[in-house]
């Protein structure tokens, strides 16, 4: 099926306000624009695919009462409504009319991707605005973005700049969208629209997704249900501070906008400047919630993060083991014993730099990357070959963007750091943290030699862990002219970008981590340059239950670094039995996060099995399965559980995990999803400690069985009594005969 149909001159003469009409099409979905030349720029419609011939189904359109609402609100003539744009010229005034001057297509020879650009030209002043609608083959997301530019003699004040305004009609509709702390990331809400504005907003600066997520889904046949009614999905696609915004008002649309935050973020375009604006990533689904997910994991896989092919390596990361206490035989022996364990992976995390000044805690050296040499007597290349001689490979942690007030490089370059003008500096982590303004050309180059050196240095490092762990407590570029430093939070995201663009073209092999205390920059903005993100540092069992979950609704599995921590855990201090811990783990990309020396011998053979299983049976799964979220935990039961299976559902991973201990509880009985109903499946489970076999253990059964009946999942584990405990957790793996 074609991926994307224009038609830019379709001429309906009995509807001459359709007379240029626009149809963007993918497999399942359209969106239709009339683009008629000399008018505003209109959405007709965004919803289930169309009919090709498009004139039958825009008649059906317009004969349906349908409004058609602007594309691309702007300030100055409709005042009375919220504007997607809206501006100062140099005259003062604050007038926008956007009228559609041209209309093209352009194909990316690359990847396939078609683009749809309209030009709109204002009827007075020399001022465009390009908007763009790009899909890609085989896909159901429509990108949208604008490049906005100043034709004017003098330069033009931006004070909003959205990305994306789609029109909701009116009805029993709900959003669903991301909430929660560091340490308590990604939790999911679901709340009606009611009248009145939703903002969604995060004005962090450097950590864009701990308090909230620039991705949302709008369900519009009621309560959100995972596998049924109609559900529209707005990503945004950025790294820096974000509004989203729904405005219900008196009449019978939810208007919703998104894009960069514009508060204390005016930012002012000189004359033949052009500001380009984030994409949004839409998607619309018939199969609920479950089907947007699905949508949004296809198009990351394809287009949004690196290596989405290649297996996730199975990791050790050092710091919950050892935290800031690097020593040379600690790590030898941290890479001796993943390497027994079957891991394929190490990584030393913080504390192995520093030369005047050592970094024993957080308080200094961050700038000062050169081995600790009274630490690491043989240097990083000593582990490197460690690691090669045990068989696995090695990674290294580094937080560039940031320093200390206690570092040789805040001595010579005072001049790098984020601060107030003419105010006293507020620092952070440990108290004397700061970050360097990546507007700067000269700590871009920094930032990137920190990595190259790494990579030139030493070729043997196959990961690295990028780490931000500070927000912009204090606005002020020493860089930036004073008449520009509201440009601060948008310079410094572009000033990254082109980093990360130049470390992906030199070191285009090399694995990297997104982490930012944590889940701070879960965000499709940066993730095009890394190959997973960092959950959270709350690597308790059971609160990732949920923190997982809510990253699913818009992130696939391989993205999501889930290791098997200590116990009792170290932010929760839970206790949790090592089944529990390695079967909540096995839902992402696996890896380890404590002391192996602190593990009981029985301990580490549960951990060898789980990383043998992990990587025959659940990993080909994970880099390319179909999500289906059977359980919410959010609904009660006491349990969740949801299922990975392969496109071509011949396997297929089951997880479920018990939430909370009673007496005589019930949970119910989970059927499964996504399944060939005329295929038969064997189940086998995987990091089973029982004293005997499930029932169901080698036993086949359809496709249709399991997912109209589900396998009676048992509440806790058969093993002797002094061995339970009040959790319960199951991995089941199925293949088709």
């Amino acid at each position: 099926m074609k991926a994307l149909n224009l038609i830019a001159a379709f001429v309906l003469c009995t509807l001459p306000a359709f007379a240029e009409s626009v149809h963007i099409a993918t497999p399942n979905t359209s969106m239709v624009l009339d683009a008629t030349r000399g008018k505003h720029l209109k959405n007709i419609y965004y919803g289930s695919r169309l009919d090709d011939a498009l004139a039958s189904d825009v008649k059906a359109l317009k004969s349906s009462g349908l409004s058609a609402m602007e594309a691309y609100p702007q300030y100055g003539l409709m005042n009375n409504r919220e504007a997607a744009i809206g501006v100062i010229h140099a005259d003062g005034s604050m007038t926008l009319d956007m009228i559609v001057d041209a209309v093209k297509e352009s194909t990316d020879k690359k990847t396939g991707a078609k683009t749809v650009t309209v030009t709109l030209k204002d009827s007075y002043y020399p001022f465009t605005v390009d908007v763009n609608y790009r899909t890609y083959p085989a896909l159901d997301v429509i990108e949208t973005w604008t490049a906005i530019t100043n034709g004017e003699k003098e330069t033009v004040r931006l004070q909003q700049f959205d990305s994306g305004y789609l029109p909701v009609r009116r009805g029993d509709v709900w959003l669903s969208h991301l909430y929660g702390a560091q340490l308590n990331e990604g939790h999911l809400t679901h709340e009606p629209l009611t009248p009145g504005m939703k903002v969604i907003v995060n004005r962090d600066g450097i950590r864009n997704s701990h308090t909230a997520h620039s991705e949302i889904m709008l369900s519009l046949d009621g309560k959100p249900r995972e596998t049924e009614g109609r559900v529209i999905g707005a990503a945004l696609c950025y790294s820096g501070n974000y509004k989203l915004r729904i405005d219900t008002d008196q009449h019978a649309w939810h208007h919703v906008f998104a894009g960069i935050d514009p508060d204390n973020s005016e930012y002012i375009l000189s004359p033949g400047e052009t500001f380009v604006t984030p994409e949004l990533a839409l998607t619309y689904s018939t199969e609920g919630t479950g089907g947007a997910s699905r949508n949004y994991h296809r198009w990351a896989r394809n287009h949004k993060f690196a290596h989405a092919d290649v297996p996730r390596k199975v990791l050790l990361n050092s710091w919950e083991g050892v935290y800031f206490n690097i020593d040379e035989d600690g790590m030898t022996r941290m890479i001796k014993d993943m390497a027994d364990l079957g891991g394929e992976l190490f990584v030393m995390d913080d504390g192995w730099f520093g030369d005047k000044y050592p970094r024993n805690n957080s308080k200094g050296s961050l700038g000062d990357w050169v081995v600790d040499t009274r630490k690491l007597p043989h240097g990083i290349q000593g582990l490197i070959d460690t690691a090669k001689a045990n068989g696995i490979e090695f990674g290294i942690w580094i937080e560039p963007e940031m320093t200390n007030v206690q570092s040789e490089l805040y001595e010579k370059h005072p001049d790098w750091v984020l601060k107030p003008l003419n105010h006293k500096t507020v620092y952070g982590r440990g108290g004397g943290q700061m970050i360097l303004d990546l507007a700067n050309p000269e700590v871009q180059e920094h930032v990137f030699t920190i990595v190259d050196t790494l990579l030139t240095k030493y070729p043997g490092i196959d990961y690295i862990k990028w780490d931000a762990n500070m927000a912009v407590r204090n606005h002020g570029s020493q860089y930036l002219a004073p008449d520009r430093q509201s440009h601060l939070y948008i310079e410094y995201h572009k000033g990254l970008r082109k980093v990360l663009e130049r470390i992906r073209a030199k070191y285009p092999d090399v694995t990297i981590q997104n982490c930012a205390s944590g889940g701070g920059r879960a965000n499709y903005g940066l993730m095009p340059y890394f190959d997973e993100f960092w959950v959270s540092d709350n690597t308790d069992a059971k609160q990732r239950v949920w923190l997982q979950w809510g990253d699913s609704y818009f992130f696939p599995p391989t993205l999501m670094a889930s290791h098997i921590s200590a116990s009792p855990d170290h932010h929760s201090y839970r206790f949790a039995p090592m089944k529990y811990r390695i079967d909540v783990a096995m839902s992402g990309r696996l890896g380890v996060e404590m002391q192996p020396v602190q593990m009981t011998p029985e301990e580490r053979k549960m951990v060898r099995n789980a990383i043998a299983e992990y990587k025959q049976y659940v990993r080909p799964v994970l880099i390319d399965g179909d999500i289906y979220r059977l359980l919410a935990p959010e609904e009660g039961h006491n349990a969740a559980s949801l299922m990975y299976v392969t496109p071509q559902k011949d396997r297929a991973v089951f997880y479920w995990w018990k939430l909370e201990q009673y007496q005589n509880q019930h949970a119910p009985r989970v059927r499964m999803a996504g399944l060939d109903p005329k295929r038969k499946y064997v189940i086998r489970e995987l990091n089973r400690i029982d004293s005997k076999p499930l029932s169901f253990e080698g036993k086949a059964f359809s496709g249709k069985f399991l997912m109209d009946n589900g396998l009676e999942i048992p509440y806790g584990y058969n093993v002797p009594k002094d061995d339970r405990n009040d959790f319960g957790s199951r991995v089941l793996y199925l293949e088709a005969q």
